[in-house]
């Protein structure tokens, strides 16, 4: 991390690290939508194990940057939730082709 000298050089930062975690993000998602490809009910695209571990995951790692782990797995949770769903309808149109 750079220190900056200025309110607007701060900003400046903080707008490109949102442009990378928001391009992280669709990375992710894209992910999401190959694993479809790789199951077989609804249950599997829920995966609530999976999702323990990842959010057990990113907290652990959140503590260990000094960051709330609250505020980490509440963000995980809301993006899991609407990967999930949107993986779900994926999962569902492509048994209907």
């Amino acid at each position: 991390m750079k220190e900056c000298n200025s309110l607007e050089a701060v900003r400046h930062e903080i707008d490109l690290l949102d442009e990378k975690i928001v391009e992280l993000i669709a990375a992710r998602n894209a992910y999401i939508h190959q694993a479809v490809k790789f199951k077989q009910s609804v249950a599997e695209v829920k995966a609530d194990a999976r999702v323990k571990d990842v959010l057990e995951r990113v907290r652990h790692k959140a503590l260990a940057l000094g960051l709330s782990p609250n505020l980490i797995t509440d963000l995980y949770k809301m993006m899991i939730n609407e990967m999930v769903e949107s993986e779900i309808a994926e999962f569902r149109n492509r048994g209907s082709l």
